[in-house]
C-alpha cells in the first residue's frame, strides 16, 4: 500500500494518515484544535504533536474554547508544569488568546471553508518535491487569523492545518488516500 512520503513506518503516523490527514474537516471546535495543535507543532515533529495529542486534550479542557476562554495565569503555570503537553509557554498563552478570538467568530468552519467557496482545493501533486510549505492561500489565511487576533498561526503553520482538515488534498496522486479523500471532497459527497 503506497502512502505519501513523510509518513515513515510508525504505525502511529499510518492511522493518522489513512484516517484522518486530508479528510475534509467540517467542525468548528475540531479546526479550532487542529490549527492549536499545528501551533505548537512550530519547531517540532508532527510525530512529537500526535504522540502527545491526547495529553494535550486531557490538559486543555477537550480543547473547548468557551473553558478556555476563561484562563489566566494560574492554568498558564499548571500547564508548564505538564510533562503530557508542548510546555512551551507563548504556545500555552496564544491558545488561552486564541481561544477568545475563536469565540468572536461567529461561525469558525464557515469563516475557513470560505475561502475555497466550501470545496477542498484538489492540487493533484505527483511528489512531495510539488508540495509547498506555504501558499498564498495560507498567507492571506495567516494575515485574516492575525488580524482578528491570533498568534502562532504564520502561513507555513496554516498551510500544513489546510492539509491536515482537509481545506486542501495534498495526499500525493500515488498514495492509496488520494482518490478516496479526493472523493470526499466534491460538492455532492
Amino acid at each position: 500500500m503506497e502512502r505519501c512520503g513523510w509518513v515513515g513506518d510508525d504505525p502511529l503516523y499510518e492511522a493518522y494518515h489513512d484516517t484522518e490527514w486530508g479528510v475534509p474537516q467540517r467542525d468548528s471546535r475540531m479546526l479550532w484544535e487542529m490549527l492549536m495543535l499545528e501551533g505548537f507543532q512550530a519547531g517540532l515533529s508532527w510525530i512529537t504533536i500526535l504522540r502527545k495529542r491526547e495529553g494535550f486534550r486531557a490538559a486543555f479542557q477537550g480543547f473547548l474554547p468557551e473553558i478556555i476562554a476563561k484562563w489566566g495565569a494560574d492554568d498558564v503555570e499548571r500547564l508548564v508544569a505538564d510533562p503530557g503537553i508542548v510546555r512551551h509557554r507563548g504556545k500555552i498563552e496564544a491558545t488561552i488568546g486564541n481561544a477568545r478570538a475563536y469565540l468572536a467568530i461567529e461561525d469558525f468552519s464557515a469563516w475557513c471553508w470560505a475561502y475555497v467557496e466550501g470545496v477542498p482545493l484538489q492540487p493533484d501533486r505527483a511528489s512531495l518535491a510539488e508540495v509547498p510549505a506555504k501558499t498564498p492561500l495560507s498567507e492571506q489565511i495567516s494575515k485574516d487569523l492575525k488580524r482578528a487576533g491570533f498568534k502562532f498561526c504564520g502561513p507555513t503553520i496554516v498551510y500544513a492545518w489546510m492539509q491536515a482538515v482537509g481545506i486542501v488534498n495534498d495526499h500525493v496522486v500515488g498514495c492509496h488516500r488520494h482518490g478516496p479523500v479526493k472523493a470526499l471532497g466534491q460538492p455532492d459527497a
